[in-house]
């Protein structure tokens, strides 16, 4: 289907631009939401007769946009949530959640203006998307962490998860060090005194077997 542009749409076109596009795009999505128009020639003649004023109204909301993004570009909001020992989340983030923590500082943001993509599942700091306006975007820091004290080192640049995994090698390897016996043994071979054990064992077994 040809359309004509209200608005500028990512990956399509500005105000004004007749692009083809699926009709169910169009019909579920573009002209319900007033963002385009049908291609015909009586729409045409309507838009070029308001084009004046619809691009005056657009670059006045972009203006209000703009102002509003220099406040809200670069905001870090906590999130703080149940997750594993690998950093994995008992749930996720979602758009709602983001909204939330964006009217917790004070930025009141409709969920249609967040841009995610997929719900975040692990801990960390996230880049989320917010679009003011179709020709601004600004980008939020989601910092998702199990408590306070976690979020605080992300907030100052430490990689939690990398840290985790860190520690979980140093453990595994101090147990392998541990349980080393005899430096000189190959990988996967018996101390020999654990077969002396195991054969002294097995002689007191067969001496009780006999007198029983």
């Amino acid at each position: 289907m040809d359309i004509i542009l209200l608005q500028r749409i990512e990956k399509l076109g500005t105000i004004g631009d007749v692009v083809t596009v699926k009709d169910g795009y169009a019909r579920n999505f573009l002209l319900p939401q007033k963002k385009a128009l049908r291609a015909n020639e009586a729409n045409k003649k309507v838009f070029e007769a308001n084009r004046d004023r619809l691009e005056k109204e657009n670059a006045e909301r972009r203006t209000e946009a703009e102002k509003s993004g220099e406040k809200v570009d670069g905001v870090e909001i906590i999130l703080i949530r149940a997750a594993s020992n690998t950093g994995q989340l008992y749930g996720s983030v979602n758009v709602r959640d983001i909204v939330n923590g964006l009217a917790d500082k004070g930025h009141e943001i409709d969920k249609k203006q967040i841009i995610m993509g997929n719900p975040i599942k692990t801990i960390g700091m996230h880049d989320v998307r917010v679009d003011l306006h179709p020709e601004v975007s600004v980008t939020i820091k989601a910092n998702v962490a199990r408590s306070d004290d976690e979020a605080e080192l992300q907030t100052q640049g430490v990689d939690v998860l990398a840290q985790m995994f860190e520690e979980e090698q140093r453990e595994i390897e101090e147990m392998a060090a541990a349980n080393t016996t005899d430096p000189t043994l190959e990988p996967g071979e018996i101390p020999a005194d654990m077969l002396e054990d195991g054969a002294d064992a097995e002689a007191s077994d067969s001496e009780e077997n006999a007198e029983g």
